[in-house]
C-alpha cells in the first residue's frame, strides 16, 4: 500500500489517548500523528510545497515515510527550502556537499534526481501545480472502509507518472505518484471511522 505505513500495520482505525479516531498507521507515533491530521490527504496547491512533497516522495522509495519525515527540517536546510530556481541552479559542488550531509538520505541517484527535477520545473512551460492537479480523479462515492482497499497504484497516478516522466522527471514511479497524490490531496483516503474521512 501507498500510505505511509509501516507494511505490518493492519488496524484500519485507532481512538488515540486524546479521543481521536484516526487511520491505524498514524496511532503510535507523535510525527506521524500530527501529519496525518494536519497534511495528509489536504489539497495543497502550492507550488513549491508541491514540488517538496514530489522530491521527498522520491527519496522515501525503498524508506520509511517516517525516516523522511523525521529528516524533513535537515532536507529543507540542504535543498535551500526547495526553492525550485536555486536547486535547478544547484551544482556538482553541491552534490558533493548533500553526499557528505549526514542529515538527509546520501543516495547521489536521488539528490541528483531533485536537482533535474528542479530544471524540468522550471522548462515546463506551465504550472508544476496544474499538471499534478489535471490528474486528480473524481472524488470517491463514499470512504475506503479499511487500509487493505488503499491501492498502491491507480490508472491516475500511472497517467501521471508517464507525463512527468516524459518531461524529465525522475523517480516518478506510479506507486511514488500515488504517494504524492495521497499526501497532496488529490485523493482522501482517510478510511471509515478515522475523523478525517470524507464524508460518504
Amino acid at each position: 500500500m501507498t500510505v505511509h505505513t509501516p507494511p505490518a500495520q493492519r488496524v484500519s482505525v485507532v481512538v488515540g489517548d486524546d479521543g481521536v479516531a484516526r487511520c491505524g498507521w498514524a496511532a503510535n507515533d507523535p510525527e506521524y500523528r500530527r501529519y496525518h491530521d494536519e497534511e495528509w490527504g489536504r489539497p495543497l496547491r502550492e507550488e513549491r510545497a508541491l514540488f517538496e512533497k514530489l522530491c521527498l516522495e522520491g527519496f522515501q522509495a525503498g524508506l520509511s515515510w517516517i525516516t523522511i519525515l523525521r529528516r524533513r527540517p535537515a532536507f529543507r536546510a540542504a535543498f535551500a527550502g526547495f526553492d525550485i530556481e536555486a536547486v535547478a541552479a544547484f551544482t556538482e559542488a553541491d552534490v558533493q556537499r548533500l553526499l557528505g550531509d549526514e542529515r538527509i538520505i546520501r543516495h547521489r541517484g536521488k539528490i541528483t534526481a531533485t536537482i533535474d527535477n528542479a530544471r524540468s520545473t522550471l522548462a515546463l512551460g506551465e504550472s508544476l501545480t496544474e499538471l499534478i492537479w489535471s490528474f486528480a480523479p473524481a472524488a470517491r462515492p463514499a470512504p475506503l472502509s479499511d487500509l487493505g482497499e488503499v491501492p498502491a497504484i491507480t490508472p491516475e497516478s500511472t497517467a501521471l507518472s508517464r507525463a512527468l516522466r516524459a518531461r524529465g522527471y525522475k523517480f516518478v514511479g506510479p506507486t511514488t505518484v500515488y504517494a504524492l497524490m495521497q499526501s497532496s490531496g488529490l485523493v482522501n483516503d482517510h478510511v471509515a471511522g478515522c475523523h478525517l474521512a470524507p464524508a460518504g
